[in-house]
C-alpha cells in the first residue's frame, strides 16, 4: 500500500512537472525572442581584370578553407531563343558535359571525381553557367577539364537523342502535377514568355545545328565573365585565365535581345483574370496569384521594398501566407511567393497546393494577404524578423564558395556593382512599412489567377466566392502554349 501511495504521488509530480513545462512552451510560443540583432556582412573586395579577348575575370579571396569554385557566366539564357525552340539555351548549357573533341561524358565525370571535385552546367532565362567546386591544390587539373568542357564540346548526337528523350520524359511526368503545370502555363499567360525548360513540340524539333548555332553565337569570352571564389589570390587567378581561356575566339557580336511588347494590362482591380486548367482526377489543385511588372526589373530602386515585402508576404515558413493557410486553417502543406527578376521587368507568383474542394477557399485567403499588404501596416515586431530572414540567408548563401561565385554572378548578369554585395544588409534593413505599401498599391493589382485541379471539385464553390467574374477553363489535355489560345485546334 506504501508503494502504491509513492506511485500516485510520484506519477502526480511528474505530471505537475509536464503541465508546468507545458504552460511555459505555451508562454514561449505566445512570447517568441525577439530576433537578434543582424551580422554584418564584410565581403572581400571583387578584384577584376580583362583579357586581351574581352573575357572578364572576377576574383573574390576566401581563405577560410582551402577550396576554390569557379564559375562560368554566359550571359545569354532563354530570353535569347525563339519561341519555337524553346528549352534550347538549357539543352545546349547541359550538353557540354556530354563530350568533347577528347573525353567522352564518363571521362569527364570520373576525371572531376578523381580530383574530388564537381562541374555543374545549365541555363536560367538570364544567363548560362559552368560550375566547377574543387580543393585549392587540384585546381589546375580541373580548370583543365573545364575549359575543354567549355571550349571543344562535341555535341554528339547520340547525346543530343539521349538528353531530349530525357527531357521529354520529365516533362510528360510534370505536366500531370498541378503545381508544375500551373507554373508551365502562367509563363505565357501571365508573364508572357515562353517555358525555359522547354514544350512537348519545341523539344522535338530542336536539332544538333540549332545548339552549335545558339553555342556559336552567345559563348564567347566578350560575352561571359570568369568568377574564382575561395582560397586563391587574384595573381594566381589571373594566371589561370589566361592560360584556359586566353585563346577562345570570339565569333561575332551577340544579338541584342528582343523584347516583347508589353500589352496593355493596366487594371486597378486586385485580379484580372481568372484560368482554371482542368485536371480530372488531380490529387491536389494547386492555387496561385501571378504578375508580371514591366519597367521594374532587377535593377530597379524598388528591388529591396520587393523583396521585403515578399519576405512578409510568402518568404518562408512564419510569413504570412503560410501562417494563414497552413498554420491557422490546415488548408496546406505549405504557401510561398517570389520574384524571378528581368533586365525590363519582374514576375511575381504566389504557390499554394491544397486539396480541390478547398480551392476556390485558399484562392480567397491568398487574394486577403496580397490586399492587406496595400491597405494595412506592418508593425516592427513582424517586420524586423522578416527582414532577418533576408539577411540571414544571405550571409549564410555566401559562407560557401558556390555561394560567394553565384551571388557575383547573379550582380554581372545584370550589369550591377560587384560592390553592391556589401551594401545588400543595409538596402534591406533601410526598407519601410510605407515603401512595402506603396510598392503593393502599384505592383500588385491587375494580376491573374490561376488554379490547376480537378475542376468538377470546385466549380461551384469557385463561382459562389467569386460571383460575376469570368472563369476561364482550358482542359490540360487541350493546352498548347504556341498558340495564342493556349488550346489546341
Amino acid at each position: 500500500m506504501k508503494n502504491s501511495k509513492f506511485k500516485i504521488v510520484k506519477a502526480f509530480s511528474a505530471f505537475c512537472i509536464l503541465h508546468f513545462v507545458f504552460l511555459i512552451g505555451a508562454k514561449a510560443q505566445e512570447n517568441p525572442p525577439e530576433p537578434a540583432a543582424p551580422k554584418s556582412v564584410n565581403i572581400p573586395a571583387v578584384k577584376e581584370i580583362k583579357l586581351s579577348n574581352g573575357l572578364t575575370t572576377a576574383v573574390i579571396e576566401k581563405k577560410n578553407v582551402p577550396l576554390v569554385t569557379v564559375q562560368l557566366l554566359v550571359k545569354s539564357g532563354a530570353a535569347r531563343e525563339a519561341a519555337a525552340k524553346a528549352g534550347l539555351a538549357d539543352m545546349t548549357a547541359s550538353l557540354l558535359t556530354k563530350g568533347t573533341k577528347t573525353r567522352t561524358a564518363t571521362q569527364i565525370a570520373e576525371e572531376l571525381e578523381f580530383l574530388g571535385g564537381s562541374i555543374n552546367t545549365g541555363a536560367g532565362w538570364n544567363n548560362s553557367i559552368v560550375s566547377v567546386s574543387v580543393m585549392a591544390d587540384k585546381l589546375e587539373q580541373a580548370m583543365t577539364i573545364m575549359s575543354d568542357v567549355v571550349l571543344n564540346p562535341a555535341f554528339k548526337q547520340e547525346e543530343i537523342d539521349l538528353l531530349k528523350s530525357q527531357a521529354l520524359d520529365g516533362l510528360t511526368y510534370n505536366l500531370k502535377q498541378p503545381g508544375f503545370l500551373a507554373n508551365y502555363v502562367a509563363s505565357r499567360y501571365s508573364f508572357e514568355e515562353h517555358p525555359a525548360s522547354g514544350t512537348p513540340e519545341s523539344l522535338n524539333s530542336l536539332t544538333r545545328d540549332d545548339i552549335s548555332a545558339f553555342y556559336s553565337a552567345n559563348f564567347m569570352p566578350t560575352n561571359a565573365v570568369l568568377i574564382f571564389a575561395g582560397d586563391i589570390t587574384n595573381e594566381k587567378a589571373s594566371t589561370l585565365a589566361q592560360k584556359f581561356f586566353g585563346n577562345w575566339k570570339n565569333s561575332g557580336a551577340v544579338k541584342p535581345q528582343v523584347s516583347v511588347p508589353p500589352s496593355n494590362k493596366s487594371n486597378t482591380s486586385l485580379v484580372k483574370r481568372l484560368l482554371v486548367v482542368d485536371l480530372p482526377n488531380a490529387g491536389q489543385a494547386s492555387v496561385n496569384y501571378t504578375k508580371n511588372s514591366y519597367g521594374f526589373g532587377r535593377t530597379n530602386a524598388n528591388y529591396f521594398p520587393a523583396i521585403v515585402l515578399n519576405s512578409v508576404l510568402g518568404g518562408g515558413y512564419s510569413s504570412r501566407l503560410n501562417q494563414e493557410i497552413r498554420i491557422k486553417r490546415g488548408l496546406s502543406y505549405g504557401a510561398g511567393s517570389s520574384f524571378a527578376w528581368r533586365d525590363d521587368k519582374s514576375n511575381f507568383g504566389t504557390r499554394t497546393q491544397t486539396k480541390n474542394e478547398s480551392a476556390a477557399e485558399v484562392a480567397e485567403l491568398v487574394l486577403a494577404e496580397i490586399k492587406r499588404l496595400g491597405e494595412g501596416s506592418i508593425v516592427e515586431t513582424e517586420l524586423t524578423p522578416r527582414k532577418s530572414v533576408l539577411t540571414g540567408g544571405f550571409g549564410r548563401n555566401l559562407e560557401t564558395t558556390e555561394g560567394l561565385a553565384a551571388a557575383v554572378a547573379d550582380l554581372y548578369s545584370f550589369g550591377l556593382s560587384a560592390a553592391e554585395l556589401n551594401s545588400y544588409m543595409k538596402n534591406v534593413q533601410s526598407v519601410k512599412d510605407a515603401q512595402i505599401r506603396e510598392f503593393a498599391q502599384t505592383n500588385l493589382t491587375g494580376g491573374d489567377l490561376i488554379i490547376v485541379g480537378d475542376y468538377a471539385k470546385f466549380k461551384d464553390d469557385l463561382a459562389k466566392r467569386f460571383p460575376g467574374m469570368q472563369i476561364n477553363v482550358i482542359r490540360a489535355a487541350e493546352l498548347d502554349l504556341s498558340k495564342d489560345t493556349l488550346q489546341k485546334n
